[in-house]
């Protein structure tokens, strides 16, 4: 992995094609009338890995999750692979650390309501569309802390397959089955992102983007992407302890 002393994003992968880098928690990927006030984004360091010449990016992470993203380097590489993720043939792992005990594995099958994006239309109700993610839980832990009343604390370390790609859909539907991700500041908990701001001194969401499978766009050739989250994200992990397997 490459990552120029200047430069937050850490190079995974390139060729004549594509560009996919690891994005860190807190970096928007582009300009969002949202978040007018910030001059960063990731958009303009992968220009700059790219000898200054223009990047595409093919998906989107939110500004809270670190990980994978991926870049076209032309049009045409853009257009194709962009279908292809339309399509559901790009397929994506997660890792969340959610509060309670997840059940081993499920799907959660549950239809999302889009989010405004003209402001002007955000007292309108938006169109539910489909959505599914499926998950494996990789570890669980309690630790000795009274956050909501119970003597313990209980959480677990999830890896997530979202089959869909909705707007804030893994944060949405951790909440809908009553285990938010960590860190999560619009569908979390209030009094557990408290608690693990103040043990570790920081603040951020547990979720990491770490994995992604496709058919590369031009070669046609299976393409596998895989990259460990940021040390934020694995300090956090150590109340599992030393032992956790990470997908």
């Amino acid at each position: 992995m490459n990552q120029p002393a200047d430069n937050p994003l850490t190079e995974i992968y390139r060729d004549p094609w594509l560009l996919v880098v690891h994005k860190p928690a807190g970096l928007l990927v582009h300009r969002s009338p949202i978040d007018r006030h910030e001059t960063e984004f990731a958009l303009q360091y992968a220009r700059r890995l790219n000898g200054g010449e223009h990047v595409y990016p093919v998906h989107r992470l939110d500004r809270p999750t670190s990980g994978l993203l991926v870049f076209a380097r032309d049009a045409a590489t853009a257009s194709v692979l962009g279908k292809a993720l339309m399509a559901g043939q790009v397929s994506k792992t997660y890792l969340a650390m959610v509060r309670g005990w997840a059940p081993e594995r499920g799907l959660i099958d549950h239809p999302l309501r889009e989010h405004a994006t003209d402001k002007r239309c955000k007292g309108e109700l938006q169109p539910l569309r489909e959505a599914s993610t499926r998950y494996q839980r990789l570890a669980t832990t309690e630790i000795p802390v009274e956050i909501e009343g119970y003597p313990g604390s209980r959480y677990s370390l999830l890896a997530l397959y979202p089959e869909t790609g909705r707007k804030h859909q893994l944060r949405r539907h951790m909440q809908h089955i009553s285990h938010p991700i960590i860190g999560d500041t619009n569908y979390g908990r209030t009094r557990h992102n408290h608690y693990f701001a103040e043990r570790f001194g920081y603040s951020r969401l547990m979720l990491a983007a770490t994995a992604m499978a496709f058919v590369h766009p031009v070669t046609g050739e299976p393409l596998e992407l895989r990259c460990p989250p940021e040390p934020s994200f694995t300090q956090v992990l150590s109340i599992f302890g030393e032992d956790i397997a990470l997908a």
